[in-house]
C-alpha cells in the first residue's frame, strides 16, 4: 500500500491527478463476475477518489455507468470515463454543479435517456473544510457543506425514484465522522449525520416497493479531498492520516468500492437501511 507524502491542494474537492503517490482505484487482480450485468448506474463525484473506484468496479461487474463531476474537474472526469469504457460498457460523463436543483434533474434525465432506464444511484459527491473553532465557521461555509453534501442527495433520489423498479438501489457515502465525530470537521460531520438519517428513513419508506437504500461509511481513504482539506492547514497532516487507526494506515479507494458492489447487487437483496463501515478498524456504534 502507498504512503501519502506531505502535500496540499488549493481547491476542493481536489484533483486526482495531483495525488502523490497516486491512489489505487481497483486492484489488478479484481475480477468481475457479472454481478451487475446490464444494470444502469449514476455515480456522483465519479471523476476521482471513491467515486472513480465505484464507477470502475461497477463497470467491471457489467454495469453501464454515468459519472457526475464539476466542470473544473473535466480532466479527471475524462480519465474515469476512459477507464470505464475500457471495461466494455456504456458510459457517460455529466458536468455541472449539484447545488443547482435543475442540474440534479438533468443528471437523472440524461442517464435515463442514454441507458434507457436507471437501477442504481450512488450519492457520493462531497466536500469538507477544516475548522478547529466553531466561531470560524461562516454561514457561507455551513451552507456550502449542506448545499453540496445533503441537498443533492435528496434531489437526485427524488428525481430517480420514478424510474426505479423493484430491485433498484440507492447507496449513499457517509463517513466514520457521522458516528465518532471530528473536532476539526463539525460542519462536515453534521452533513454526514444528516445522510445517515436520510438513508435510514428513506429505506423504511421504500421497502414496500422493493427499493433498497443503504450507505457506506469510509474512514480515512487516500483521495484528493484529504490534501485539499487538511493540506492547507498542515501538509504533514496528510502524510500522517490513518496512522492512528487500528490497521495503522490510510485506506485506498480500491478497498472501499467493493462494498458498493455488494450493496448494489442481488447478494444484498435482504439488506436495507444499513451501513457498511470501511474504516481500518475504528470502533463505531451503529
Amino acid at each position: 500500500m502507498v504512503t501519502p507524502l506531505p502535500q496540499s491542494q488549493d481547491r476542493m474537492p481536489g484533483r486526482e491527478s495531483e495525488l502523490n503517490p497516486p491512489a489505487q482505484h481497483i486492484r489488478p487482480n479484481y475480477r468481475g463476475s457479472g454481478r451487475l450485468a446490464g444494470k444502469r448506474a449514476v455515480v456522483t463525484g465519479g471523476d476521482s477518489g471513491i467515486g472513480r473506484a465505484v464507477a470502475l468496479h461497477f463497470a467491471r461487474e457489467g454495469a453501464h455507468v454515468a459519472i457526475v463531476h464539476l466542470p473544473m474537474e473535466a480532466d479527471d472526469g475524462q480519465q474515469t470515463l476512459s477507464l470505464v469504457e475500457a471495461e466494455g460498457v456504456k458510459s457517460l460523463a455529466i458536468a455541472g454543479d449539484l447545488r443547482d436543483p435543475a442540474f440534479c434533474r438533468q443528471v437523472i434525465d440524461e442517464a435515463v435517456s442514454a441507458f434507457g432506464g436507471l437501477d442504481i444511484l450512488v450519492n457520493n459527491a462531497g466536500i469538507q473544510k477544516v475548522a478547529d473553532d466553531l466561531t470560524s465557521v461562516s454561514d457561507e461555509d455551513w451552507a456550502w457543506h449542506f448545499d453540496t453534501n445533503v441537498h443533492p442527495m435528496f434531489r437526485l433520489s427524488r428525481a430517480a425514484l420514478p424510474h426505479f423498479s423493484p430491485g433498484a438501489s440507492i447507496i449513499n457515502t457517509t463517513s466514520v465522522n457521522a458516528y465518532v465525530g471530528n473536532d476539526s470537521l463539525v460542519a462536515y460531520s453534521s452533513t454526514k449525520g444528516a445522510q445517515v438519517g436520510f438513508t435510514r428513513a428513506l429505506a423504511l419508506q421504500l421497502a414496500s416497493r422493493g427499493i433498497r437504500v443503504n450507505e457506506v461509511a469510509p474512514g480515512p481513504i487516500w483521495t484528493s479531498i484529504q490534501p485539499a482539506g487538511f493540506g492547507p492547514i498542515d501538509p504533514q497532516l496528510v502524510a500522517d492520516m490513518g496512522k492512528s487507526v487500528p490497521l495503522g494506515r490510510i485506506g485506498q479507494p480500491s478497498e472501499v468500492a467493493p462494498a458498493y458492489v455488494y450493496l448494489a447487487s442481488e447478494d444484498a437483496s435482504y439488506i436495507t437501511g444499513q451501513t457498511i463501515h470501511v474504516n481500518g478498524g475504528m470502533p463505531v456504534n451503529g
